[in-house]
C-alpha cells in the first residue's frame, strides 16, 4: 500500500511540474506575439524551513503587453498541521501529517476586456488521499458568448470523463461567492475537492482539465487581445480586482492551506492582482 502511494505521489508531482512548464511555454508565445519587447517569466525556487519537507518553484511575468501579471506555481511539500488546522483537513485529524503536490495559475490581464483566469489542481495525502481543484474566469465586462463558450468546454470535458458537470459547476458557484457582498466573484467554471475514489480515473480528469485550461485561455485571449479599451474600462477592471483581493484574503481555501502548511508567502499571495481599487 505504501509503495502504491509513493508511486502515485511521484506520478502526480511529475505531471504538475510538466504542466507548469507547458503553461509557461504557451503563455510566453501569447505574450511575445503581441509585444515588441521580450518579457520573460522570473523564476523563484523556495524551500520549507525544514529541508526534508520539500518546496516549490514560482514563475511570474509582470508588465507585459498581454499579461499584466501572471503566476504559474508548482510545489511538493510535506509536514504536520497544527492541532487547530488538522481538524479541517480530511484524514489529518489524528496525527496531522500530510503530503501535497499541486499547480496553481492566476493571470491578470492588461486589457480589461480580457477576463482574469484562475486554475489549480492538487493531490493531497494524509491518512486519506484525494484530488481537488478547478478553473474559473473573472471578467470585468459582461460577455455572454464568452460565458457560454467556457461552460460548453467544461461540460464537454466533464462528460468525456464521466464527471458530474452540474455538481462541479454548482460547487464553483457556491465557493467563489463573496458572502459579504452578496455577489459572485466571476462567471464561474468548475470546482471539485475530496475526490477519493478511482485514482486512475481522477488523475486522467485532472490531466485533461490542465490541457483544457490552456485551450480555453488561449482561445479567449486571442479573440480579445486586440480589442480597444478606455480608462473607464480600466477603472471597472480595477474595482473588480478589488473583489478578487477580498475573496482570496477572506475565503480562499488554497490561501489558508498554504499559509497553514508553511508554504512560501510570496508564492501563495501571487494570486493577488498588481493593482486594485475600492470605492
Amino acid at each position: 500500500m505504501k509503495n502504491q502511494i509513493n508511486i502515485k505521489k511521484k506520478i502526480t508531482s511529475n505531471w504538475f511540474k510538466f504542466l507548469q512548464y507547458k503553461i509557461i511555454e504557451e503563455f510566453k508565445k501569447i505574450e511575445n506575439n503581441s509585444s515588441k519587447k521580450k518579457i520573460n517569466f522570473v523564476k523563484k525556487v523556495w524551500k520549507k524551513n525544514k529541508s526534508n519537507e520539500g518546496g516549490g518553484t514560482s514563475f511570474i511575468l509582470r508588465n507585459g503587453e498581454v499579461f499584466e501579471k501572471v503566476g504559474v506555481n508548482h510545489s511538493t511539500v510535506s509536514g504536520k498541521f497544527s492541532k487547530y488546522f488538522r481538524k479541517k483537513i480530511l484524514g489529518a485529524e489524528k496525527n496531522g501529517r500530510y503530503w501535497a503536490t499541486g499547480i496553481s495559475v492566476v493571470a491578470h490581464m492588461k486589457n480589461p476586456k480580457i477576463p482574469a483566469f484562475h486554475f489549480n489542481t492538487r493531490y493531497i495525502v494524509t491518512e486519506k488521499d484525494w484530488f481537488g481543484g478547478g478553473m474559473d474566469v473573472t471578467p470585468s465586462h459582461e460577455d455572454k458568448k464568452e460565458k457560454n463558450f467556457l461552460h460548453e468546454k467544461l461540460k464537454k470535458l466533464c462528460l468525456s470523463n464521466n464527471k458530474d458537470y452540474d455538481k462541479y459547476k454548482k460547487y464553483c458557484d457556491n465557493y467563489f461567492y463573496l458572502i459579504h457582498r452578496n455577489e459572485p466573484r466571476g462567471i464561474g467554471g468548475i470546482f471539485f475537492d475530496y475526490e477519493t475514489k478511482n485514482w486512475e480515473k481522477n488523475f486522467k480528469f485532472v490531466r485533461d482539465l490542465g490541457i483544457s485550461f490552456i485551450e480555453i485561455t488561449k482561445s479567449i485571449i486571442n479573440k480579445k487581445v486586440k480589442k480597444k479599451w478606455s480608462l473607464k474600462d480600466k477603472e471597472k477592471q480595477q474595482l473588480k480586482r478589488g473583489r478578487y483581493v477580498e475573496f482570496n484574503l477572506l475565503y480562499d481555501r488554497g490561501t489558508k492551506f498554504g499559509l497553514n502548511s508553511g508554504g512560501n508567502v510570496e508564492s501563495i499571495l501571487m494570486s493577488l492582482p498588481p493593482s486594485a481599487k475600492w470605492k
